[in-house]
């Protein structure tokens, strides 16, 4: 599929310029990777099939499979937990391409900071992926991973620094990023691009500022801008953010909360429930395991934990501890590792029981603005309609 036409949903009528990644002509809309299992093979392929890039996260998918689930608790060894996840991802690709009958693009999302992302990034490449969004840390390997394969790699970046340690880093390598994520670390959800919270909002993270940058940067290194398209995320909730994002000179938007609480997205309906009701006053910010400040709604267990994390912090903060779910997810983990100013919490148990609804026990990440529909729960082509033109058809009334 060549032409712009072919490869989206001809439903969604609008005046933006289509995204073009690796030879193909996509809506400009970006539905950001969101782990663990919160955006699986059924909200990617639904966002594929409308004629954007859905994104699976690559990370811990096993609480999808109830075989896989039942292997791992048989063998708690954790060769056991790196298969079930490996072979997880496999079948989520396999299901997102199947679900997005050939339109738009299969993403997988793999976080730099995932100690088997090399493996994540394998199965990607292996299973058919159409491309692989790295964040969580400087992707300068990322081609060399993805040697001999055709797949789309975009980094996801924070700021024009960034941007250009990984251009002139891979052109070394003689390859250009096929686009590349800005994400702001003020708006975002989730793991955010900075190491400090009081660096949050500093003014080098501004769309305006970076775009600006990005035009000098690339006519310094010879490329054209439309060589590299740039794909901006963070705080973008309604049709006007889109109008005005791609008006001043990005390529596409990458959008992740609103997304998360689609009739198609694969958490529990608590889940969803927990995120459209949050209000601005119910989301913090605080220090993740990884070392990188996160975003998530004030839930009784992250707010019992902030209320002692300066005890625990005193108490165990320095001490290594075995990890908790045996699956040794992140390359570097405060709570393993014994690093004090990181967080100490096992995060992939967080973020399993938020996926299963368990509002009591679970890391419910989200971004800061607004969601377009409210509280209210719609379909994946209801947000991209009411994103690209404005509008949307009234909700249909329950039975």
């Amino acid at each position: 599929m060549n032409s712009y036409q072919d490869s989206v949903s001809t439903s969604h009528a609008h005046s933006f310029a289509p995204l073009r990644i690796r030879g193909r002509s996509l809506l400009p809309i970006v539905q950001g990777g969101m782990g663990v299992g919160i955006s699986a093979h059924r909200l990617a392929g639904s966002v594929a099939r409308e004629g954007a890039v859905g994104t699976i996260a690559s990370i811990d998918l096993r609480h999808h499979h109830d075989d896989l689930l039942a292997m791992c608790r048989e063998d708690h060894s954790r060769a056991t937990l790196e298969r079930a996840n490996l072979i997880a991802l496999a079948r989520e690709i396999e299901a997102a391409r199947a679900l997005a009958q050939g339109r738009g693009m299969i993403a997988v999302n793999v976080m730099k900071a995932v100690s088997a992302h090399a493996d994540y990034v394998r199965v990607a490449c292996e299973q058919g992926a159409d491309a692989i969004v790295m964040g969580a840390g400087l992707p300068l390997d990322l081609p060399d991973l993805t040697q001999g394969c055709d797949i789309a790699l975009i980094p996801i970046l924070s700021d024009s620094r960034g941007v250009t340690l990984v251009l002139r880093k891979w052109m070394k390598k003689g390859r250009l990023p096929d686009a590349i994520v800005i994400e702001h670390p003020a708006h975002a959800g989730g793991h955010l691009g900075v190491t400090d919270l009081a660096d949050m909002r500093d003014e080098r993270f501004g769309f305006e500022r970076v775009l600006r940058e990005l035009d000098a940067l690339f006519a310094s290194l010879g490329l054209e801008r439309s060589d590299v398209p740039v794909i901006v995320a963070g705080g973008i909730d309604s049709h006007d953010a889109v109008r005005k994002w791609l008006a001043a000179g990005a390529d596409g938007v990458q959008i992740g909360t609103p997304f998360a609480v689609t009739e198609e997205g694969d958490a529990h309906p608590e889940f969803k429930r927990v995120l459209a009701e949050a209000q601005p006053d119910d989301i913090v910010e605080f220090v993740s395991v990884t070392g990188l400040p996160a975003r998530a709604v004030k839930t009784p267990w992250l707010m019992r934990y902030l209320r002692n994390e300066e005890r625990i912090r005193t108490k165990i903060g320095a001490r290594r501890q075995p990890c908790p779910s045996g699956l040794e997810c992140l390359s570097v983990c405060g709570l393993r590792d014994g690093i004090e100013k990181f967080g100490h919490f096992c995060i992939d148990t967080r973020l399993a029981a938020a996926l299963r609804g368990d509002v009591g026990n679970g890391l419910f990440f989200r971004g800061r603005e607004k969601l377009p529909f409210g509280a209210a729960i719609r379909s994946v082509r209801d947000l991209i309609e009411l994103l690209l033109t404005g509008m949307t058809k009234a909700a249909q009334a329950a039975c």
